[in-house]
């Protein structure tokens, strides 16, 4: 990935049918090491369609929907996402505890589809996926 290129890699959950509405956490790696503090805040983020967007997220609630973690770019991370209700918890690098905490998921649909989400001009690997109920 070039240097200036920021990349969004991540997954999709409660998709809707029609792919219009959906919950997603997604990874930044090119934040993960940088050197400005700020940036690296925006490791990882959330964001929900339609309606919260990562600029509103942020705007509306300064640091509720983003923090840092360690990131690479070109390096497998591993990831563990669990969405339970109203909640879901991100687990980076096989940490015993959550690096995002979300308790407040903004579609009120409890179920859908699940996807892989990349967002424009990223390239990005999935591997050894597994879901489970």
């Amino acid at each position: 990935m070039p240097r200036k290129a920021r990349g969004f890699v991540g997954i999709a959950f409660r998709v809707s049918l029609n792919g219009s509405r959906f919950e997603c956490i997604y990874l930044r790696p090119t934040n993960g090491r940088a050197e400005d503090q700020v940036r690296r805040n925006h490791s990882v983020q959330y964001i929900s369609v339609p309606g919260f967007p990562w600029q509103r997220l942020r705007r509306e609630f300064p640091a509720q929907y983003e923090t840092y973690v360690d990131l690479a770019p070109g390096e497998w991370t591993k990831v563990r996402i669990e969405v339970r209700g109203e909640k879901v918890r991100l687990y980076v690098h096989n940490a015993p505890h959550p690096t995002l905490l979300v308790n407040d998921l903004k579609q009120r649909q409890s179920n859908g589809a699940i996807a892989l989400w990349v967002g424009p001009g990223t390239i990005a690997h999935f591997s050894k996926l597994r879901f489970s109920p």
